[in-house]
């Protein structure tokens, strides 16, 4: 298969934005799977094994979730625990993800805006996403600059209609990044 999703939204289907993203991800045609964790493992109980047979059927890792609390949501955070374990993930036969692609895709309530050195989160989003590219880099798999975008949150009065939209525009780009990764890997970039 050629992309594997990991959906970790804690209210997948009260979400206007995740949501739109994994529908256009469905109609696009492409090959991939997706794992909707939360849903997998409502008790937080989650199968390493399972989810590392998932890891080792795809070129292309996606994590697609929404941005809390300057971060991932906290049942994702868990499943990095589990999944990427020594001699898995890492170790000195740790090698089973190396040269996999690495693809963070997520929705960030706020506007872009409030995420600048002089704005009310004091940060630019992508400073948040270090740990993830470490994440990457020590696991051997290949970085992929993150697929995001601002202004989700009905609390901060964006509209259903705005959030849909712009998650459909976020889902062609991700689409398209996933096309790319595909020609590459058959081309052997």
């Amino acid at each position: 298969m050629m992309a594997l999703i990991i959906l970790a939204h804690p209210n997948f289907d009260r979400s206007f934005a995740n949501k739109t993203i994994v529908e256009e991800l469905k109609k696009s045609g492409l090959d991939l799977e997706i794992r909707n964790i939360h849903g997998l493992y409502p008790d937080y109980k989650i199968n390493a094994k399972a989810e590392q047979a998932a890891l080792l059927r795809h070129q292309t890792i996606v994590f697609q979730y929404p941005f809390y609390w300057y971060s991932m949501p906290a049942i994702l955070k868990h499943w990095f625990d589990v999944v990427f374990e020594y001699q898995f993930a890492y170790g000195s036969k740790g090698d089973k993800l190396k040269n996999k692609n690495f693809v963070p895709s997520f929705t960030v309530g706020s506007s872009e805006s409030s995420y600048t050195a002089l704005g009310f989160q004091h940060f630019r989003v992508y400073e948040f996403c270090k740990q993830l590219e470490q994440t990457a880099y020590h696991t051997q798999m290949n970085y992929i600059d993150p697929i995001y975008f601002y202004g989700t949150s009905l609390a901060a009065g964006y509209t259903e209609i705005d959030i849909k939209r712009n998650a459909k525009q976020h889902a062609q780009k991700l689409i398209t990044r996933l096309t790319e990764l595909k020609i590459n890997y058959r081309n052997g970039l």
